[in-house]
């Protein structure tokens, strides 16, 4: 008798999360197989490149559909696991498996490795430690064809600032996968977001205090949520001196406008201030926290680089 799958499946979304579930079960000894999404047509519910693992007992940590075909992958995992035999498998159009159905149309076609690569896993690992990107190649079995993606780091979302904008502002990036880090001069705020903060939240003594930003890089994005604007010009030329991808700022345009006109007397250039955002947010009428958070993450997304990439491929036609 079959032992049944484990149940739920893991929903991971970033690579990071992936590689780092990989670097612990290669650590620990553990086998696993490693699903990756090689090829789309159509419609898809992961871009292509995403990442899964079922380890030996059958856990799946991460998805490559929308609950479709999940299950299926785990079981075809499983069972290369026994085997050791790496399997290319197309669903959707085109595909044997006729009684599994992609309700957005078109196909996915998955590689199913038993024995990856996990030097090139440890190194990926290492590069997101290290705030790099890093690449993967996979073979494809019948007919042997290279593929290789590119991966990028978790992406990190700084925020200084105090109120109701500034906690909704954390807690929706959270929820979206950004590693979150405050700075406030609220420790009532810095108590709010502590939980949810990579490291401990900053407290800010003072506006002529100096701060290190030296966690911004360029996967990142910073934002200051003030209402009392004294406190931001010493962070805003702290981050103009960073690689950071976003730069923006709460408040009105005749508040930006001034904003930028004191960053001026501060000798802060005009290629710096071409850099800074604001108003912050896709909707600038709102009044409502959350819906802030909402529109101004959105905003960031809309100008983000992908998390994944193809480096080099060769066309992907799988046979069943």
């Amino acid at each position: 008798m079959k032992k049944p799958l484990p149940d739920p499946i893991s929903l991971a979304e970033h690579p990071s999360d992936i590689i780092a579930h990989a670097a612990k079960m290669i650590a620990s000894g553990r086998r696993f197989a490693l699903i990756t999404s090689v090829a789309i047509a159509g419609g898809a519910a992961r871009e292509v490149g995403s990442l899964a693992i079922v380890d030996q007992d059958g856990e799946m940590t991460g998805y490559l559909s929308n609950g479709c075909i999940d299950k299926d992958i785990q079981l075809h995992a499983v069972e290369a696991l026994r085997t050791s035999d790496k399997k290319l498998i197309r669903y959707g159009d085109g595909s044997q498996f006729v009684d599994l159905k992609l309700p957005c149309g078109g196909s996915l076609s998955v590689l199913i490795d038993p024995t990856p690569d996990c030097i090139a896993l440890s190194k990926l690992h290492e590069n997101f430690c290290n705030r790099e990107i890093g690449s993967l190649r996979f073979m494809l079995p019948d007919p042997q064809l290279p593929i290789e993606f590119t991966y990028s780091p978790q992406y990190r979302l700084v925020i200084a600032g105090r109120g109701a904008i500034f906690r909704a502002m954390a807690q929706v990036g959270q929820s979206v996968g950004f590693e979150i880090f405050c700075l406030s001069p609220d420790e009532d705020d810095l108590r709010a977001v502590g939980p949810i903060c990579e490291s401990t939240p900053i407290h800010l003594v003072s506006s002529q205090q100096e701060i290190n930003l030296d966690i911004i890089d360029r996967h990142s994005a910073f934002l200051t949520l003030f209402h009392d604007h004294d406190w931001e010009p010493g962070l805003l030329i702290s981050a103009l001196q960073t690689r950071a991808q976003f730069i923006g700022c709460l408040g009105s345009r005749r508040t930006h406008a001034m904003r930028i006109e004191h960053l001026k007397e501060l000798a802060v250039g005009q290629e710096q201030l071409a850099r800074l955002k604001g108003p912050i947010g896709l909707v600038r009428s709102l009044r409502d926290a959350p819906l802030i958070a909402i529109s101004t993450l959105a905003e960031i997304i809309s100008g983000l680089e992908p998390s994944i990439s193809i480096a080099s491929a060769s066309a992907v036609e799988p046979k069943e």
